[in-house]
């Protein structure tokens, strides 16, 4: 019998071809591990800090105003042995919803939203659309020049403004009496409007950046091929550049609202102004100051502060719920 025979015969195991395919698979696989676990350690090693920061900046806080809100301070007996920091719930939250004046800053800040947001969002737009116009000349020195009062402190600005806002100092306020106009900045009239210029100074030429970054992102043949159909330079605008930069949109309305509930800085500076209609409660944020460093309760000053956060997180989740809806509508 032939060797081919017995390799042929049913009882003789034959060579295993697979056998080196296996081996060869071996290193590939180690390799394909290995290449992982280096990319998981790196994506680790590099959020690590985010993560640290993000918890000592945002949750450690957080989570101390929540136990703090939970506390409130009594006097003991005759009050001979001071005050004692007792568990009171949620009755510091029942405290502030029950108070007046934390009703009406909302109320305030509603008036703020409706005057402001729009003026903001409208302006930014229109300003951002013409530096991405083919008509616009000088545009870096038109961007460095919009984006420059954003990078004065807001105090700083609260200040200048409040300077130019005074009868008998102000250079605008002469010149407005000289024209006949006669405008009083710190009425229970003009505070609003005096407020809602100073945000606008301050943060409109940083939203026009953002909007205009989005505009030359936009893909160039696409207003190339519009023009050729016969768009004018209004329906490229509104029908193309603006559907095509709507999460641009949304994040700027986003951090407008968010802004706008964290009003404090001008209502404050411009409270120390002569015969101003700015009270200390003005805003929410205002009376969560006056309660900590003026009446030292900061049980009620954390539950206002954690009242202040539940409706800026309510209304960025209506604002973002409204705009997916639309988006898978029109998709």
């Amino acid at each position: 019998m032939s060797a081919q025979d017995t390799e042929r015969r049913p009882g003789v195991p034959g060579p295993r071809t697979g056998t080196p395919r296996k081996t060869a698979r071996t290193p590939r696989r180690a390799t394909a591990l290995s290449t992982r676990a280096r990319t998981r350690l790196a994506a680790g090693a590099l959020l690590t800090p985010f993560f640290a920061l993000f918890t000592v900046a945002m949750i450690v806080p957080v989570g101390y105003a929540l136990w703090l809100s939970l506390f409130t301070e009594k006097q003991s007996g005759l009050g001979f042995d001071g005050p004692r920091t007792v568990f009171d719930g949620l009755g510091n939250y029942a405290t502030a919803l029950g108070d007046q004046a934390f009703r009406d800053g909302f109320w305030v800040l509603l008036g703020y939203c409706v005057f402001y947001i729009p003026l903001m969002g409208g302006g930014a737009i229109v300003l951002a659309l013409l530096l991405d116009s083919a008509l616009a000349r000088a545009r870096r020195f038109f961007q460095l020049a919009l984006f420059l009062p954003h990078a004065i402190p807001g105090l700083i600005a609260a200040l200048i403004w409040i300077y130019l806002y005074t009868p008998q100092l102000s250079p605008v306020v002469a010149a407005m009496e000289a024209g006949g106009i006669g405008f009083d900045f710190f009425s229970s009239e003009g505070t609003l409007p005096s407020i809602v210029n100073i945000a606008l100074w301050q943060w409109l030429g940083y939203n026009v950046v953002i909007f205009y970054a989005a505009l030359q992102a936009v893909d160039r043949s696409l207003l190339e091929a519009a023009t050729v159909d016969g768009a004018g330079a209004w329906r490229i605008a509104f029908s193309i550049k603006l559907p095509l930069i709507r999460s641009s949109l949304v994040m700027v309305l986003l951090f407008t609202i968010i802004g706008s509930l964290q009003l404090f800085t001008e209502p404050l500076i411009l409270s120390r102004g002569s015969g101003s209609a700015v009270t200390s409660t003005w805003t929410p944020n205002m009376y969560a100051y006056s309660a900590a460093f003026e009446r030292n309760d900061y049980g009620l000053a954390a539950a206002a502060s954690v009242l202040i956060a539940l409706v800026a997180a309510a209304l960025s989740f209506v604002v973002t719920r409204l705009t997916n809806r639309r988006k898978e509508a029109r998709s």
